[in-house]
């Protein structure tokens, strides 16, 4: 299921109390090992806060959850980090490719989702199209993973079945744009399904001459023209990674700029509780918040709060940050989450307001 399908449906979920408990996890010996001790710390320290903040008693069906995690744990594929919700009504477990700057347990009305929301503007599924002389293939792929090859009707492309051979330049050109128009519009029709971005990987004549007859041009959002076999598919898809993830610190850089465009046009929000106010008012465009920035509150009204120290206290809202960056993101704004130091100009937390 995809991050965005399982946010929402966590996003939807207001039980008390709502645990949120997310650590860095490994996958090999011996520093599995260390995921077990982990886990159990967390999970005492999650115990310790129900039984006094609310009672053995009146918490005794997510204590039941929590005592029996390490087994549910044990039977879950592993990435870099494990996020886990629970509540009554509520238990799911997900793993991500991203490790967490802080272990940590929240304790609230609504699940603490920031590193998955972290997670969703850092992951990045896209396509990749090879197009060589033996033919062409077309790959998902999953950050710098490659998640399957595209196998239908069209693809894999054998070599070029058109005759392209004899002394008629003109000839061999339009029967080679024929042979890449084939190939473009087979991309479009998986892109028009997956919605899914291309990374082209082809020599510099091959990109050109695609580009020439692409019928989505924007959809082709990076090249290279290095070249692989069949069987390098995991360095093709770590290769292809690093230009989406130029593509991202782009994107992000533009971000920032756009919020200082829009400082002079009283559009631009640094005030925390400004800020909060908006977002659940669905006025958020952009957002975009210092990676390692978090804010424990205690809410004094729907709609007002006072800063805490403690984000363990009784009552108080672990980080209001996560709070409105998924309000800002469901209600159709963009939120980022950055190291980059063009933001320090502006705050640690700064929201682009649409009117």
């Amino acid at each position: 299921m995809a991050l965005q399908e399982i946010i929402d449906r966590l996003t939807e979920k207001h039980e008390s109390p709502s645990i949120s408990i997310s650590f860095n996890t490994y996958v090999t010996n011996p520093d599995r090992e260390k995921n077990a001790i982990t886990l159990k710390n967390l999970i005492k320290e999650a115990e310790n806060r129900i039984v006094e903040e609310f009672g053995k008693r009146d918490a005794a069906e997510v204590l039941e959850k929590l005592a029996n995690l390490p087994d549910t744990v044990a039977d879950h594929q592993l990435s870099k980090s494990l996020h886990i919700f629970i509540s009554k009504d509520t238990e799911e477990l997900v793993s991500s490719p991203w490790e967490v700057e802080n272990e940590s347990v929240s304790i609230d009305d609504s699940f603490a989702l920031r590193p998955l929301i972290k997670a969703m503007n850092r992951t990045k599924d896209y396509m990749i199209l090879t197009v060589a002389q033996g033919g062409a293939h077309l790959y998902e792929a999953s950050n710098d993973t490659i998640s399957k090859e595209i196998v239908n009707d069209d693809f894999p492309f054998d070599a070029n079945p058109l005759e392209v051979s004899g002394s008629d330049a003109n000839k061999i050109e339009n029967r080679l744009k024929e042979y890449f128009n084939q190939i473009d519009k087979a991309a479009v029709a998986v892109h028009n399904e997956n919605k899914l971005d291309v990374v082209v990987i082809a020599t510099e004549p091959n990109y050109a001459m695609l580009m020439e007859v692409a019928d989505v041009p924007k959809m082709y959002v990076a090249h290279q023209t290095k070249n692989y076999d069949q069987s390098e598919a995991d360095k093709m898809a770590k290769d292809a990674y690093e230009s989406i993830e130029n593509l991202q610190k782009e994107e992000r850089a533009a971000a920032i700029g756009e919020l200082k465009q829009a400082v002079s046009s009283g559009q631009v929000l640094t005030d925390l509780q400004d800020i909060y106010q908006a977002a659940i008012d669905g006025r958020g465009e952009l957002l975009i918040t210092l990676q390692d920035f978090e804010q424990p509150v205690k809410m004094t009204s729907d709609r007002t709060f006072d800063l805490a120290d403690d984000a363990k206290e009784a009552g108080v809202v672990d980080d209001i940050v996560s709070t409105i960056a998924w309000n800002v993101i469901s209600k159709g704004g963009r939120s980022y989450f950055t190291a980059q130091e063009e933001l320090e100009d502006l705050g640690k937390i700064v929201l682009k307001v649409r009117y």
